[in-house]
C-alpha cells in the first residue's frame, strides 16, 4: 500500500479519525480505519465513568445512539493508539471527479477528460451531511443531449451559488447541489458544505488521568480506597501519599482489604466485627468528609482518586525544595520568597509532577449543529461489539495548583453564597474544603454560565485562574501557549497544567521554572496587566475574550466558557482579597 503523507500522532488523533475527510497531496480522502492500532492498557471502569459524563448531554435528548444504555450494561470498551509503522488507511472521497483544467465532471478518474487531459482529475470538494451523521456525495445531472457537464464555481464558494452547465450548449443542468434532497433517515434534508468545514465532522473526545501502571490503583484500594484519597486531599496533601494518612479505615474498606488478601469472607466478617468493637475502625461521622451527601461524596472521592493517581509516580511540592544540597541565595529563595509569592497569589500549594499520566481519547463525532439537542453522536464501535476509543497515552510534566481554601470560602461568602458548615472568620481549612464540596455543585461544560450559583462561580474562579496561569507559564517556561493544557478539579479548588509530551522543546521547561523562578512567575501572575485591549467591550460582555483570557481548543476543555476576569480582579475579586482577611 502506497504511503501518501506523514503526520504526527497528535495531528492524527484529531484530524485522521474514522469517516473523517482529509486533504492529502491536493486530493481528498476519507479515513477508513487505523491500520492495526495498538491496544492501550487502561482502567476501563474509569473510562466508562468518564464517558457517561461526557455523553450525558446527548443521552438526555436520546441522541447518543444508545451509547449510554450500553455503557450501563457494561459492553466492552477498548482504547487504542496509532501504530506509527502502519499508520492510517484512506480512500478517495467524494468520488465526484473534477477536471483540473476544464472543470468538467467525469464519470471515472481512469478515463481521459474530453478536453484531452489524462490523469488531471481532482474532486469536487463539497459533501452533503445531516445531523443524524449521514454523509453523501453530490449527484450532478448531465446534459441529456451531449452527456456532458462542467461546474461553474463563483468567488463566494457557497454551495447555493454553484452552477452546472453543459460545456457544449451552455444549458444549465443544476443550480446549487441539490436542495431539499431528503436524508435517508427520513428526518430532514441534506445540507451541503466544504468537506473540511467544522459542521461536516466534529470530533468528540475526553481527557482523563490514567495510571500508567495498574498496581497504583490497586495500591490505593489497599490503602483505604477513595475515602482515604478524599481525606488526604481535604487535609491539604500534607502526607506524601494516601497510604500515609493516619485516618482509620471504615468497616467496608477493612473487609475489602482482608478479602483481597485471600481471607475467607465469613472469617473476614468476624475480624471486622472484632476490629469495630475494639475501636480500630472509623465511626460514621468521625471525619468531616462523612458529612457530605451521597452524590457530592461520590464526585469528591472520584476527583480525589484522580489526584492520587496523577501523583502516584512522582510528586515534588515546593515545601520539599531546598534540601541538604541547596544553600546560599537559592535556599533563602525557597524558604522565604516562594511561600510569600504563593500566598500572595492565593495558592495553598504547588507541586511539580514530572510523570503526569494523561490520556487523550476520541470516542466519536457529530455532524451538523453543535448543540447535542440537535445533532446525533456517532460513537466509534468495535468490530466485535462494544466501543473503541482512539487515544494517546503520555507521561509528561505538570504543575498541580491548589487554591487557598479559606480565601476561596471567603470569596464565595463575599458573593452572597452560604457555605454549609463554614462561616466567615473560621480558620479551619478542612472545614472550608468540605463546605465548598457540599455547597458548590460544579456545572458541566454545556450548562448556563450565567446562573450565579456557587458552583458556577467556583468554576469561573478555577477556570479563569488556570487560563491566566497558563498564559504566564508559557512566557516563563519558553513553551508555546498551545502546548500547555488544563485539567480542572474545581470541587477541590485545584487544577493541573500539563505540557504536550510531543511538543518541541517542552519537557524540562516547567521544571526549570519550578526550581529557579517560580516566585517571579507568581508575582507576575498577580501584577501583570489584567485589563483587556478590547475593553470596555470585553468587560461589559462576558469579561473574557481571545485578547485576554481565551486559549486554543487543545488547551481548554470547556470551550472557553465559564471565564471572567472579574472573578480575579474585579471588585471583591479573588486576588483583591488580602491573605489576612
Amino acid at each position: 500500500m502506497r504511503p501518501l503523507a506523514s503526520r504526527s500522532g497528535s495531528q492524527i488523533l484529531r484530524t485522521f479519525l474514522p469517516e473523517q475527510t482529509v486533504d492529502l497531496r491536493g486530493d481528498i480522502y476519507q479515513v477508513t480505519e487505523w491500520s492495526a492500532p495498538i491496544p492501550i492498557e487502561v482502567d476501563t471502569d474509569l473510562v466508562r465513568r468518564h464517558l457517561l459524563g461526557e455523553i450525558a448531554a446527548w443521552a438526555v435528548k436520546d441522541n447518543d445512539n444508545g451509547m449510554s444504555g450500553e455503557l450501563h450494561r457494561n459492553v466492552p470498551i477498548e482504547v487504542v493508539e496509532l501504530d506509527d509503522r502502519r499508520g492510517v488507511t484512506v480512500e478517495r472521497y467524494p468520488k465526484v471527479w473534477l477536471c483540473r483544467v476544464c472543470k468538467r465532471i467525469g464519470r471515472s478518474k481512469e478515463q481521459a477528460c474530453r478536453c484531452g487531459q489524462r490523469g488531471k482529475w481532482g474532486q469536487l470538494h463539497f459533501v452533503g451531511i445531516h445531523d443524524c451523521g449521514a454523509i453523501e456525495e453530490p449527484w450532478i445531472p448531465r446534459c441529456k443531449e451531449h452527456d456532458d457537464v462542467k461546474v461553474v464555481i463563483p468567488k463566494s464558494a457557497k454551495a447555493a451559488d454553484i452552477s452546472f452547465v453543459c460545456p457544449t450548449c451552455g444549458k444549465q443542468t443544476m443550480k446549487g447541489l441539490g436542495f431539499n434532497r431528503p436524508c435517508g433517515c427520513g428526518a430532514g434534508t441534506m445540507r451541503w458544505n466544504v468537506h473540511k468545514a467544522r459542521t461536516v465532522y466534529t470530533p468528540r473526545g475526553t481527557v482523563l488521568i490514567n495510571p500508567p501502571r495498574p498496581e497504583h490503583r490497586e495500591g490505593l484500594k489497599l490503602a483505604g480506597g477513595a475515602r482515604k484519597a478524599l481525606v488526604w486531599v481535604v487535609e491539604g496533601l500534607t502526607a506524601d501519599r494516601p497510604a500515609d494518612v493516619s485516618s482509620k479505615q471504615t468497616r467496608d474498606e477493612f473487609l475489602e482489604k482482608l478479602i483481597a488478601d485471600g481471607m475467607d469472607p465469613s472469617f473476614a466478617e468476624q475480624m471486622a466485627a472484632m476490629a469495630e468493637q475494639g475501636g480500630q475502625l472509623a465511626k460514621p461521622g468521625e471525619h468531616p468528609i462523612d458529612r457530605l451527601s451521597g452524590h457530592r461524596r461520590e464526585t469528591a472521592e472520584r476527583e480525589a482518586a484522580d489526584i492520587a493517581m496523577a501523583l502516584a509516580e512522582s510528586r515534588l511540592p515546593t515545601t520539599k525544595l531546598g534540601g541538604s544540597g541547596v544553600g546560599g541565595a537559592l535556599a533563602t529563595r525557597y524558604r522565604d520568597s516562594y511561600p510569600a509569592a504563593l500566598a500572595r497569589a492565593g495558592v495553598a500549594g504547588l507541586d511539580l509532577v514530572d510523570r503526569f499520566p494523561v490520556l487523550n481519547a476520541m470516542y466519536g463525532y457529530t455532524r451538523g449543529d453543535d448543540d447535542p439537542a440537535k445533532c446525533r453522536l456517532i460513537p466509534f464501535r468495535r468490530n466485535r461489539g462494544g466501543y473503541r476509543l482512539y487515544g494517546n497515552l503520555a507521561e509528561t510534566e505538570a504543575f498541580l495548583i491548589r487554591l487557598d481554601p479559606l480565601r476561596v470560602a471567603t470569596w464565595l461568602s463575599g458573593r452572597g453564597h452560604q457555605l454549609s458548615g463554614w462561616k466567615a472568620g473560621d480558620q479551619d481549612e478542612v472545614a472550608a474544603r468540605v463546605a465548598v464540596l457540599e455547597s458548590a455543585v460544579v456545572p458541566s461544560k454545556r450548562d448556563d454560565p450565567s446562573d450565579g450559583s456557587p458552583g458556577t462561580d467556583l468554576l469561573k474562579l478555577v477556570h479563569t485562574y488556570a487560563h491566566r496561569f497558563i498564559r504566564q507559564t508559557a512566557v516563563f517556561s519558553g513553551i508555546e501557549r498551545d502546548a500547555l493544557s488544563e485539567y480542572l478539579l474545581p470541587g477541590h479548588l485545584a487544577f493541573f497544567v500539563y505540557a504536550g509530551a510531543k511538543g518541541d522543546f517542552v519537557l524540562g521547561g516547567m521544571q526549570a521554572v519550578f526550581e529557579s523562578n517560580l516566585d517571579d512567575l507568581m508575582h507576575t501572575f498577580v501584577d501583570a496587566e489584567h485589563r483587556c485591549p478590547l475593553d470596555p467591550g470585553c468587560d461589559r460582555g462576558s469579561g473574557a475574550c481571545s485578547a485576554c483570557v481565551h486559549l486554543g481548543e487543545p488547551s481548554c476543555r470547556f470551550f472557553n466558557r465559564f471565564l471572567d476576569r472579574g472573578v480575579l480582579f474585579g471588585q471583591g475579586g479573588y486576588l483583591r482579597i488580602r491573605p489576612e482577611e
